[in-house]
């Protein structure tokens, strides 16, 4: 969340009471991949909370690139796969799941993508207007179509899904994209990141939701 230490470090703290409570109300090992995404905004989060120190205190800059990479793995290698793959394991329809499955396969080949281009390419990143910037260049055609690539992957398996509720939060999640990249244009990677982990919270309802049908069906 680019818009202070302070922000970043509360959010994740907030985050990650309500991954626990999450993981808490999962009973099913194959859920727990879903339920875990507020865990990891949590720790994307305060990974940004350490890059605000090392950019504002010169005598920690030296230590820089850890948090930044840390919070660019979350971003453009955890994310891609992380959210297809949670939307799969939750899919219990067999045609749903082959469209899930066809896009876990682009999120791993993006994810794989990134972690080549971003082991040679430098990262940083610069506080500019009250935000956090991040510096990297990749060439531009690879950047178009990874955007592509990246928004299929990441909001499509919400809107595929037949789990209850999980449209939300695919729409929520395209909102805060739009209102990010319109407001946000130049910041964009740090403050969408920042509106899509508010919303963990839907996450919460979401299992909340699917086991406690689970439960009434099963006991039917």
């Amino acid at each position: 969340m680019c818009f202070s230490m302070e922000a970043s470090f509360g959010s994740g703290i907030v985050l990650a009471a309500i991954g626990v409570v999450t993981l808490k109300i999962t009973h099913k090992p194959k859920h727990k991949v879903f339920a875990f995404i507020p865990i990891l905004f949590a720790i994307q989060q305060i990974s940004e909370g350490f890059v605000w120190i090392t950019l504002q205190h010169a005598e920690y800059a030296k230590w820089q690139s850890i948090p930044i990479h840390i919070f660019m793995v979350f971003a453009h290698i955890v994310w891609p796969f992380w959210i297809t793959l949670s939307a799969l394991l939750l899919e219990t329809k067999p045609n749903r799941k082959k469209i899930l499955s066809a896009l876990f396969g682009m999120a791993i080949l993006l994810s794989g993508s990134e972690i080549f281009y971003m082991s040679t390419r430098e990262i940083g990143a610069e506080v500019t207007g009250h935000h956090v910037k991040y510096l990297f260049e990749y060439p531009p055609v690879y950047v178009i179509v990874t955007d592509i690539v990246y928004g299929l992957v990441t909001i499509v398996p919400c809107f595929v899904s037949s789990i209850k509720r999980m449209w939300l939060l695919g729409f929520c999640f395209t909102a805060s994209l739009l209102v990010s990249a319109f407001f946000y244009q130049a910041h964009l990677l740090s403050v969408w990141c920042f509106f899509a982990a508010i919303l963990s919270i839907i996450i919460y309802t979401i299992i909340d939701s699917h086991q406690k049908m689970e439960k009434f069906l099963h006991d039917l």
